[in-house]
């Protein structure tokens, strides 16, 4: 008969076989904001919950402001308090520069995926050689077009804007002239804001003047190129495009142009699974190309997107991560792709049979997302946002005939080199 052991002895034999048995890590539940309402929304938790079942922990999904630049606020609140409270942080992408002191570095934690992402996107994400976020979809802005139109007035998709310009005003006033006296010829973004400096970049960086700060943040705003591109747009104003745009945003311009009263449209590429809907009026009647160009031999979408970063803060950075790449991971953007045609950052899954075939537009647009142009947001860091208001606020006095393109671009390099004086 064996000897019984010892009490203590029993006790220790219990715990180590407990603590071999047990699983390496204790389960953590992730905190992560990501998206804020609809499709977006649906699309994170979904993601985020497969994650949970395939790690064995646990993912809580909170609401945050639908207006990025209130939720930005609400970010830089959190975390300047060096605040917990969430993990996982999406973060639009011009903000890595403002957010990266806050934000851990996932090279650690990524095994090298960073390298199989398009490669303009990772720099941005890049702040003084930390990976600060990783993308989980892609966005270049890009040209909608009414087919149907264009057909019709045996016009073809315009290459520059000055074919752009030409087709819209002859549509136009064809249009008006058969009934349809709503109809304008095009339509953008033109509100005082964010949306506005991203439709200026497009417009100057396709005609050859820069990107108004480069991407060592040298200044250089008044340059020919920017105000021919400049002085083309505030032309179209009343002309082709209403007075109205002024005020619009992405959701103002795609509801005149969903509605069937524009001929182009300037957006992002999710409007396009919108204007498909079943109860859109120009479905089957709406095509996508690049933006039109002028001098610019490549073209000239201005990047956007959303990535997912880790709080320095986070009690479980390990896990935070892992759920990181995950959501930035094949699957997940396949996902994403096939179910609401966000646009993958991975280019391999551009030649994705099942990809394409639900979005066939991403190959044609395959050159724009790979060449988009970034905003200076990098370069500028906490800086960006005074950056581009200046831009925004200069811009929109050109639209509105407040200023001449000439003068508001001077003006603008004496605003940018007043913000930069210390310093990015």
């Amino acid at each position: 008969m064996p000897q019984a052991r010892p009490p203590r002895l029993a006790a220790l034999a219990v715990l180590l076989t407990t603590l071999l048995t047990a699983p390496a890590t204790r389960a953590a539940e992730i905190t992560i904001s990501c998206g804020a309402l609809g499709q977006e929304l649906e699309l994170c938790r979904d993601g985020a919950e497969a994650w949970a079942r395939q790690s064995g922990n646990a993912v809580r999904i909170v609401s945050v402001p639908n207006s990025a630049s209130e939720r930005l606020a609400l970010y830089q609140m959190m975390l300047a308090g060096g605040g917990s409270s969430i993990d996982v942080y999406q973060i639009d992408v011009t903000w890595p520069g403002i957010l990266a002191p806050h934000l851990i570095d996932l090279r650690p934690h990524s095994q090298g995926a960073e390298a199989r992402h398009f490669p303009a996107i990772i720099e941005n994400n890049t702040v003084e050689g930390r990976l600060v976020a990783m993308p989980i979809y892609t966005d270049a802005g890009v040209l909608f077009y009414r087919s149907d139109l264009l057909e019709k007035h045996g016009r073809p998709v315009p290459r520059s804007w000055e074919e752009m310009e030409e087709t819209a005003r002859l549509i136009q006033q064809r249009e008006r002239e058969a009934g349809n006296p709503q109809i304008w010829g095009y339509v953008f973004q033109g509100r005082a804001y964010e949306g506005l400096t991203v439709n200026a970049l497009e417009w100057i960086a396709s005609s050859g003047g820069g990107t108004l700060v480069d991407a060592e943040g040298r200044i250089d705003a008044d340059t020919e190129g920017a105000r021919l591109a400049l002085a083309r747009a505030a032309r179209w104003m009343g002309s082709i495009a209403p007075q109205g745009a002024l005020t619009y945003t992405e959701e103002e311009a795609r509801g005149l142009f969903q509605s069937g009263q524009a001929v182009f449209m300037r957006n992002w590429p999710y409007a396009w699974a919108l204007a498909q809907g079943e109860d859109s009026p120009v479905r089957g009647r709406t095509g996508i190309a690049s933006l039109p160009r002028a001098d610019a031999e490549e073209p000239s979408g201005v990047l956007g997107g959303w990535n997912l970063g880790v709080s320095r803060y986070s009690r479980h950075p390990a896990e935070a991560a892992s759920l990181v790449m995950w959501l930035a991971g094949p699957e997940e953007q396949k996902r994403r792709a096939v179910q609401a045609a966000y646009n993958p950052t991975l280019p391999a899954l551009y030649e994705d049979a099942e990809i394409i075939a639900a979005n066939p537009f991403f190959r044609t647009l395959y050159g724009t997302f790979e060449n988009a142009v970034a905003r200076p947001s990098r370069p500028t860091g906490s800086k960006y946002n005074r950056v581009s208001n200046a831009i925004w606020t200069r811009v929109h006095a050109v639209l509105s005939q407040r200023m001449q393109a000439g003068a508001a671009l001077t003006a603008l390099e004496q605003d940018l080199r007043r913000i930069a004086r210390r310093g990015w």
